[in-house]
């Protein structure tokens, strides 16, 4: 008697998991990534990438500077000051192709994706970025020195 088995090798089976492996990184660059070059942690974070429930707490006024921007990525909001006292809340989507926004510099709302840059008096992308559309509006509220998702 002969006792033979079926299916895949021990090589093709490696070679899919790397497969894989690679391809979930690669993805996850492109992914709504929970990070923040200010350091900005705060609020409700929901894991969808849709912005944060109306009433979730993002932080004291005081920390957005004017003329830039606070990304809080867990309720994936970018609060912005354009203007002294004006703040903008906008999504941390970018509207190129989903990945979450990271950085808020030179007056700009920073995709690390594929380097769209939005401004933050409205978020609307600069002529050459690979993003046409604005980014998405969240309303926001102050209340106590403190800014909410309104």
């Amino acid at each position: 008697m002969s006792s033979t088995t079926s299916g895949p090798s021990r090589r093709s089976v490696l070679q899919g998991v790397s497969t894989a492996a690679l391809v979930g990184t690669s993805l996850a660059a492109c992914g709504d990534g929970d990070t923040s070059d200010s350091g900005e942690q705060q609020g409700a974070g929901n894991g969808s990438g849709t912005p944060a429930a109306a009433g979730t707490a993002l932080g004291a006024a005081s920390g957005v500077p004017v003329g830039g921007g606070v990304i809080y990525a867990k309720a994936n909001v970018v609060v912005t000051q354009p203007q002294s006292g004006s703040f903008k809340g906008f999504s941390t989507r970018c509207t190129h192709q989903g990945c979450a926004v990271t950085s808020v510099s030179d007056g700009f709302i920073v995709c690390p994706c594929h380097q769209s840059r939005f401004a933050v008096t409205d978020g609307a992308p600069t002529p050459d970025s690979q993003a046409k559309q604005p980014l998405a509006t969240v309303p926001l509220a102050s209340r106590g020195g403190n800014l909410f998702v309104g």
